[in-house]
C-alpha cells in the first residue's frame, strides 16, 4: 500500500497536498513517493508536521544534497543550511515580495526549497502564490517558442546588493548565464526560466528589445491561470520545484508576525 494516503489536487495544472504522513522519518519508499508527486505538480503541501531543525534538515537530505544560499546571511550558525523567513512590525521589506525563482544566479541554481512555517499572521493573510513556468510555456504561440529557443539570459546577484545580499561591499556577487528556456532533466518538459529578481538582460539583444521581451514573459507567466495559491497553517510545508515554477510571498499582514524556516536542495545547471 502507498504510504501517501491521499493526495488532493490544488488545481489542475500545478500543486497538490499530500495528506496523512509523518515527515519526522521519511523512508526510502516515502521519499520516492514524494518526489513523484512532486515532479508531477512543481509544488506539494504537507500540513500538521511538527519538525526540529535536525529533522527539517533530514527531510531535505532524504530528497536531495542541501544547499547553502550564496547571498543570505546565516541566522542559526549551528545550522547554516537553514534559512530563516522572518517578518514583523519592525520589518520594512519582506522576502519573496517579487516574483522568483531561488538563486537563480548560482550556476547550478536550486533544484527546490522547503519552507516549514511555524508562526502565521494573526490576523489572516502571508499566503504564498505559485506559478508553472511549464505551464506558461505550453501556452506560448510556436513563433514565440522558436524565437525564444536557444536564447540565453544572464542572471545576476548583484540586482540583490542593498537588499537581502549580506556580503563584503568590494565583492562582487555571482552572475551566471542560463537558457531562457530550459528543459526539466526529471519531466522533460520545457519551461521558461528568466524572472524579476535576478534576469539583468537577454543576450545578443539591444537593452531596449531585452526589457520588452522579458516584461512579456513576466506578465505571461504571472497568469493566474498558471498560479495556485497556499494558504498557511502552523506546521505547514511547502516544497517547490525552481527549475519550472516562480513563487510570491504575498505581504498582506503588517503589522503581524510571520515565521518559517527554509532548507534548499541543490540542483543543476539549467539546460
Amino acid at each position: 500500500m502507498s504510504e501517501l494516503t491521499t493526495v488532493k489536487k490544488l488545481t489542475p495544472l500545478i500543486g497538490a497536498e499530500i495528506l496523512g504522513v509523518d515527515l519526522r522519518e521519511v523512508s526510502e519508499e516515502l521519499a520516492s513517493e514524494i518526489l513523484a508527486t512532486f515532479h508531477e505538480n512543481s509544488v506539494v503541501f504537507f500540513r500538521d508536521q511538527n519538525l526540529s531543525r535536525d529533522q527539517l534538515k533530514a527531510l531535505g537530505q532524504a530528497l536531495g544534497k542541501l544547499h547553502v544560499h550564496p547571498l543570505v546571511e546565516v541566522r542559526i550558525p549551528e545550522h547554516p543550511e537553514i534559512v530563516v523567513i522572518e517578518s514583523d512590525a519592525d520589518t520594512k521589506r519582506v522576502a519573496g515580495e517579487v516574483w522568483h525563482s531561488d538563486a537563480s544566479a548560482d550556476s547550478e541554481p536550486p533544484l527546490g526549497s522547503l519552507l516549514y512555517m511555524t508562526v502565521v499572521p494573526q490576523n489572516g493573510g502571508g499566503d504564498t502564490l505559485f506559478a508553472s513556468t511549464a505551464a506558461a510555456y505550453d501556452a506560448l504561440s510556436p513563433a514565440m517558442k522558436s524565437f525564444l529557443d536557444g536564447l540565453t539570459a544572464i542572471h545576476d546577484g548583484e540586482r540583490l546588493r542593498g537588499g537581502y545580499a549580506i556580503k563584503n561591499p568590494n565583492q562582487r556577487l555571482i552572475a551566471s548565464e542560463h537558457p531562457v528556456i530550459r528543459t526539466h532533466p526529471a519531466t522533460k518538459r520545457r519551461c521558461i526560466y528568466v524572472n524579476r529578481v535576478y534576469t539583468s538582460h537577454i543576450v545578443g539583444l539591444k537593452q531596449a528589445e531585452s526589457d520588452t521581451i522579458l516584461s512579456f514573459l513576466y506578465q505571461h507567466m504571472e497568469q493566474p491561470q498558471f498560479q495556485c495559491r497556499f494558504k498557511w497553517r502552523p506546521g505547514s510545508i511547502a516544497f517547490w520545484d525552481n527549475r519550472c515554477t516562480l513563487h510570491h510571498a504575498v505581504w498582506d499582514y503588517y503589522p503581524d508576525r510571520r515565521y518559517a524556516e527554509r532548507v534548499t536542495l541543490c540542483g543543476e545547471r539549467p539546460v
